[in-house]
Parts: C-alpha cells; structure tokens; sequence
C-alpha cells in the first residue's frame, strides 16, 4: 500500500490561480488601510482556495512485477567457426543459472538464426522485434552472446537498459579472405578483362611467405595457379572464352591453424557478349526484300553491317563510259579473302553466278564456314535456275538442292513439328495471325532440320550445321511481304533476328542446351532440345555428392525441374553428352566476409548505459545490481539494473477537506475577522 496526497480542482487552474491573485490583492490592501481582521480574512480566502483544488489523499494497492533480462544467443554461420558455438552454449546456460537465482527476476533467451539469403547477421532486427513485444519499463539487462559481426547495426532500436556483450572467438584466431573487386555483370568475348583480386589475412596472423597461390578456373576447367602476393591489390587479366554465362571460380588453398576456408574462394558470373557482330550483306539486284534485310541488321546496335547490291552486272550493256559511272567497285578480293573471317554472318540475298566472285572465293566461303562462320542464302527464282548459287563450290554446305521449279501462288508459312521444338521459331505461330506468301523455290532437303513449310508441306526455311559452323537456306523472297502488312503481315522482324542470331551462335537460341537460371539458392534446371524426350540431369554439389533429377517437359522442346542448392559454391549438370555449370549465392558470402570475433561495431550502443564487453574465453563474469546510471560493468561482473516496476490493483481517493469542515472554518474566519474590525 502507498499513500500520495493529489489535487483534483473543481474549477480549471488558470481560474483558481486568477482568483488567488485577487484574495491575495484584497488582503494586501485591507492590511494597508489598517484593517484589524485582515490576517482573519486571508486565512479564510486560503481555506476557501485549498478546498476549490481539491486535495485528495489516494491510497494505491501495487504489486511488484519482475525484472526481465534478454540474452540474445547468435547462432549465425559465423558462430559455426572453430568452437565458438559450444562457447556460446556453456555461457548461456551459466548467465542463465545466475539470472535465475535472483528474485523478482525473468530470462527471456532469444536465438538470432542466419538472415534470409545473403542478410548476414540480423542481431539488431531480432533485439527490435523482442523489445517491441516487452515492456521496456521492465527491462533490466541485454546480454549478447555473439562474435560481434552483426550486418544491420545502423537498426540498432534505442536500449532501455545496459547492454553488455559476451564474446565469442579466441584471441589467437586467425583468418585469409580472397576478395575480387570490380567484377562487371559482362565482358566481352575473347578480350581481356582486367580483375582487382586481394588476399587478406586478419588476426594473429602466423609468420608466412609473402606469397600464396591462386587458382582461377572459368566453368569448371582445369584450373591456371598464378602466385599472388598477400595484402596488395593484383590486377588480373580474364579472358572469356563464349557468350552468355561464364562462371569463373578464384581460391586459395587453407592455410594451417587458419580459421575458415568458407572465404578462401569466390564465384564470379559474367556473361559474354561480342563487341560487335559484323555481317556481310550481298544482294544480288534491288528488290523490296533487300530494303527488309538492311532495316532489320541496322536496326541492332551491336550489328555491323557491310551491304553490297549489284547494280550493274559485267554483262549489262548500255553504253555508259566507265569514266562516267559513280557505282563502287566490289571489293571482291578483300572481303573474300583478305577479311572474310572478320565476318560473324554472311547473306546472299538472291545472289546468282555472275562472274563477279570467282570459284576460288566461293570455295573459301566454304572453308570459312566449316571453320566456325555462317552463311543465310535467300533465295530468288535464280535459285532455281542454271546460275544458280548452288551450282557453284558452296553446292557441298547447302542443305537443300533446288529442282529447278519456281511456284508463284499464295500460301501460308507454316512450323513444322520439329520447328515448334527449334528456338528459331518456337512460339511464332501463337503471336498472331500471318499473311500469305506468293512465290515459293521448290528444293529437295539433304540435310539440316526443316522447321517451317510453304505449298504442300514443301520445306521453307532449312537450318544446318557444317563443321564448325551454321547455314541456313530461305526457300522464298517474299518475307519482306509481312514487313508491308500484306494481309496482316507477320513476326518477320521476329523470325529474322532470331535466324540471325541462331546463325551467329548466340547462347540463348541454341537448340541443344543445358543451363539453369537461379534465384538465390534455388535453380530452374532447363534442358532445351529437338528431340522428344530426355534423360535425368545429374548436379553434383560442391562438396562432391551427385544425385539424379528428373525433368519434365513444359513446353515443345523444353524440359525443366527446380533444385534448392543446399550450399553456396559451384554446382555441375550432365545430361548425356551435355555439360554446364553453375554457381549459386553471392560472390564470397557475407558471414564469412569478417570472421574474427571483435565488439567494435557494439561500442556506440554499449558506452551510453556504461555496459561492458567480456570475452568467453577469460570467464563467464559475474551478475551483480546496479542503480540506473551507476557503471553496469567491471572485472568479472556484469550489472542488471532493478527497474521496481509494479501493477496498480486498486485505486481509492478520500478528500483532506470535508465540505462542513471547509464550510466551518470558512465561517469561523470570516466572523472573527468581522468582529475583531468591529471591536477596534
């Protein structure tokens, strides 16, 4: 029980003080007119004021509620190190049995787990979220059992007791951390990109060489060691070796008495890009579909174009000097032969033999593809004739032979079934609804897979691979046709891209491949391929163990499985003859980025309420009280501040004054002061 004397006035304040100031002001002048009863009458005036503010004496029943501590007990990745987690366990239970002894006094013990993906530690969000749910009035203590690398101190929440950290870790520990800076997202292909690698040692570092080996290794090939000297930035010069993802893995071995290996590596993923892709263009004559080509190469940014259009044959006649003509000369020898293989792609677009490119040229056309080019012939109704481009030393890497019949009447590119499961033309039909066609070159298919058809199910478009590289043969000149909206036009800007880009080996359009696409530690294994079915992809982990996964088909040619990688590092999949690899998590992951125990980042929240730091290591301290602004912390101990908090469980007000008591000496007052002016 507690007894406080409160005012609770009948009237407002401003009011009771106002009429205290003119009692006051009557008093002052009755005593200067010489008024015997004034001092009578100022005690009145006070009684009467004390009663309008309205004393009241309240008596409250409390009950005394208990102290609450926190101990919030890390168990990150970096807490996995060395012994640090049966540290942790010994001292929790220890500080655990202290609290527990003391009277009026509750442990709540929180576990800080691993942040979501690559958050780190969230020690400070964990202390928010327990502070929100208690009341702070209550707290007496914090304690933090943790190595101190904590990654989201700047949410540290506004402590309502000292804090004092119990760290973890030994003083002899160690650490080597690999870092590469200045990875870019791409490089481009076949040209050196210049990588910042830094080896760190942190800790009561050992005495060692100078130096230590470095192994890089690009998709998981036989890896190159370079030695790399310790605590200086090394520029590294990285070539990569195709386009799309090249995932390049740098480590160091473990050195001894070291702490961790977890950050003696690091995945980079780059995706290769060309700087340019450089494409010949030869038309044979104008016509409206050489306009649809040129518009569709120029309108890419990343595409060089060289485009010749023969205007005017050897054979043409018409009697102009060649002093007088302004036409270019077909630099014939030093595309041909000279800068050929600068070429990613080359179009003949209704090109015939005229006599203008020697059979020497062509036959080194045919070398140039075999060695890794390609070639897209568009084909006119001289293909079908005898000066035909097939009937020339490029005959062997065509992949249909025409019969010499050019079909004029109208009809509807359509995909084949195999052309539904080929990334050139996937998809195409459901884009929209397509306009005719009104010429068609009959040829006979000899290789290659046919993945559109025209008239009678005759073969339009046919793509191949020779050797090294990649031909494709349009059966009609007409696609320009979908360009002018003819009948609604059709995906021709669309059709010819993808046509280009297949021919000049972008990734993504290859129609047998393995890659998988991830999202934190998950991955979408795809397998995209012309046949009808697929076997089981084996992933081997990074730790060496495989195991199978079936894949089902999603859409034609395309069979896919999702695999949650238990583990950060480089990940392989085989299927069949297919390879790829694959790297899952961050670059170096976070926890491991800083692995010695050390408190600095805590001190801005310890010092304000004079909590302290202890290491494990030397002893668990001591659980002492302390007053609220005392020292919280010293040798071997460590101070919870008693906050005497209380539940009021009843409330009750009786008034100082009674009304007739007020009412009594009020009067009494009044009258004496009347009588004592009245006997004077």
């Amino acid at each position: 029980m507690t007894g406080t004397i409160l005012f609770d006035p009948m009237i407002p304040w401003p009011i009771l003080i106002g009429v205290g100031a003119l009692s006051l002001a009557g008093v002052v002048l009755a005593l200067w007119r010489g008024l015997s009863g004034w001092a009578l009458r100022g005690l009145a005036a006070l009684v009467l004021l004390a009663a309008l503010s309205g004393p009241v004496y309240q008596i409250e029943d409390r009950a005394p509620l208990t102290d609450i501590v926190v101990m919030l007990e890390d168990e990150s990745a970096s807490q996995g190190l060395s012994d640090r987690a049966q540290q942790t366990a010994e001292a929790a239970d220890t500080l655990a049995a202290a609290i527990e002894r003391r009277d009026k006094t509750e442990l709540r013990r929180i576990t800080v787990p691993d942040g979501d993906g690559d958050a780190g530690t969230q020690l400070m969000q964990t202390l928010a979220d327990v502070l929100a749910e208690e009341p702070r009035a209550r707290v007496a203590g914090i304690l933090a059992l943790t190595d101190g690398r904590t990654h989201d101190i700047d949410r540290a929440p506004n402590l309502p007791a000292p804090m004092h950290v119990l760290l973890t870790g030994r003083a002899s520990d160690w650490d080597r951390r690999l870092i590469v800076r200045n990875a870019p997202a791409f490089g481009i292909i076949d040209e050196p990109i210049t990588l910042t690698v830094r080896i760190e040692d942190s800790g009561s570092v050992p005495v060692q060489s100078p130096f230590v080996p470095l192994s890089i290794s690009v998709d998981g090939a036989e890896p190159l060691i370079v030695d790399v000297p310790i605590g200086q930035d090394f520029e590294l010069p990285v070539t990569l070796p195709h386009g799309g993802r090249n995932v390049i893995q740098f480590s160091v071995p473990l050195a001894d008495g070291e702490l961790t290996d977890r950050n003696n590596s690091a995945l980079i993923q780059m995706n290769g890009v060309r700087d340019r892709l450089r494409v010949l263009l030869v038309s044979g004559e104008p016509h409206p579909g050489g306009r649809t080509w040129r518009n569709l190469l120029k309108s890419d940014s990343s595409v060089d174009l060289v485009h010749f259009t023969i205007l005017r044959p050897p054979e043409k006649q018409d009697g102009v000097p060649v002093d007088e003509l302004s036409l270019i000369a077909f630099p014939t020898r030093e595309l041909f032969l000279e800068k050929i293989d600068d070429f990613d792609l080359i179009i003949f677009d209704r090109y015939k033999r005229r006599g203008i490119l020697p059979a020497i040229y062509l036959d080194n056309v045919t070398n140039y593809v075999a060695d890794g080019g390609a070639v897209l012939v568009a084909a006119g109704p001289d293909f079908a004739t005898a000066d035909s481009i097939y009937r020339s030393p490029l005959a062997p890497i065509l992949p249909a032979e025409p019969t010499a019949r050019v079909i004029e009447d109208r009809y509807l590119p359509k995909v084949t079934d195999l052309g539904q499961r080929h990334p050139v033309t996937t998809d195409l039909e459901s884009t929209e609804v397509w306009g005719s066609w009104l010429r068609q070159i009959d040829v006979e298919p000899r290789s290659g897979h046919t993945v559109m058809t025209g008239i009678d199910e005759r073969p339009l478009l046919v793509l191949d691979r020779v050797g090294e590289g990649r031909v494709a043969l349009l059966a009609s000149d007409h696609a320009w046709l979908w360009s002018r909206g003819y009948e609604g036009g059709g995906p021709q800007l669309e059709l010819l891209r993808r046509l280009a880009h297949w021919m000049m080996k972008e990734p993504e359009l290859e129609e047998e491949a393995l890659f998988a696409e991830t999202k934190g530690q998950t991955m979408t294994i795809i397998r995209r391929t012309l046949s009808e079915d697929v076997g089981p992809v084996t992933v081997t982990r990074p730790d060496g163990e495989s195991l199978d996964l079936g894949l089902t088909e999603v859409s034609p040619g395309r069979f896919e499985t999702t695999y949650y990688g238990p583990e950060v590092g480089l990940y392989r999949l085989v299927e069949g003859t297919r390879e790829a690899v694959v790297g899952l998590g961050p670059a170096a992951p976070r926890e491991f980025e800083q692995t010695i125990a050390s408190a600095e980042l805590f001190e801005p929240l310890i010092q304000p309420l004079r909590g302290g730091v202890f290491r494990v290591e030397e002893g668990i301290p001591s659980v002492r009280s302390v007053r609220e602004g005392r020292p919280a912390a010293g040798r071997g101990w460590l101070g919870l501040t008693p906050r005497g908090a209380y539940e009021t469980r009843d409330v009750t007000q009786s008034p100082l004054l009674p009304a007739w008591l007020v009412l009594l000496l009020a009067s009494a007052l009044l009258i004496g002061g009347w009588l004592r002016e009245g006997q004077r």
